[in-house]
């Protein structure tokens, strides 16, 4: 456990054990994953198995490196909170009180969040979105999706949604800190209405109902960042005025 009194070498001896720790920590979870490597990339071709024939491999490695890819991933998700717990005791003896209250809250729900923009896009965009996508083949054309590109894709537009989720959470640290205000994102209410409009129109199917069910989480979201702001950006500045009295 880092010690604030620590030296330089000793601060750095205890962030190595971290990271060797934390390494270890998700190898085991890669090994565990590797048992079930063929059951969680059914998981993952799912929302594009209605409309492909199944996906291709063109190299000899290139099943192995995916199920290799999937186990990796997997071994880093489900050992979070173990090697989260070994990050968290290297820096916990160097914050305050609130601090420590303070980072524990946002891990919780920037936790959340990003698991709701996973859920968001594996249930709700990659149906419309591949469905629209496909819809290009026509008559005429058939696709032939190679394991690595759609994974590439899953992890990569799955990693961003995640992010994007995470919008109230960000707004509201800048909020807390000064830099954004609720007024701002009021005003800035009708530009953020056509971005998400807009996204919404290029990753679904030419029909109003698809688009909306895009649309409107996202827009939630903007809605929840504008009252997170308002109310932790309202306390942080009572608590500063507060000090300087």
């Amino acid at each position: 456990m880092s010690d604030p009194n620590l030296s330089l070498t000793e601060h750095l001896k205890d962030l190595r054990d971290c990271i060797i720790r934390s390494f270890i920590i998700v190898m085991f979870g890669f090994l565990a994953s590797w048992a079930y490597s063929e059951t969680l990339f059914d998981i993952i071709r799912k929302p594009i198995q209605p409309f492909v024939n199944g996906l291709v491999f063109t190299g000899v490695m290139d099943k192995f490196i995916a199920h290799m890819k999937v186990s990796l991933l997997s071994g880093i998700i489900i050992t979070c909170p173990l090697w989260l717990y070994q990050v968290w005791r290297f820096v916990k003896p160097g914050l305050y009180q609130k601090e420590k209250k303070a980072i524990i809250a946002f891990l919780a729900v920037g936790t959340f969040l990003f698991l709701a923009g996973v859920a968001f896009v594996y249930f709700i965009v990659f149906p419309f979105a591949f469905e629209f996508l496909m819809s290009f083949a026509g008559n005429t054309d058939s696709p032939m999706i190679t394991i690595d590109e759609y994974l590439s894709f899953f992890i990569s537009t799955t990693l961003m949604f995640g992010v994007v989720f995470e919008l109230p959470l960000a707004l509201t640290l800048l909020g807390m800190l000064g830099i954004v205000n609720a007024q701002f994102l009021r005003s800035s209410r009708r530009y953020a209405l056509v971005v998400i409009a807009i996204v919404s129109a290029v990753i679904t199917p030419p029909d109003v109902l698809s688009m909306v069910c895009i649309m409107v989480p996202l827009q939630l979201l903007y809605e929840l960042s504008i009252f997170s702001v308002a109310f932790f950006g309202k306390r942080a500045n009572t608590s500063s005025t507060e000090v300087s009295v």
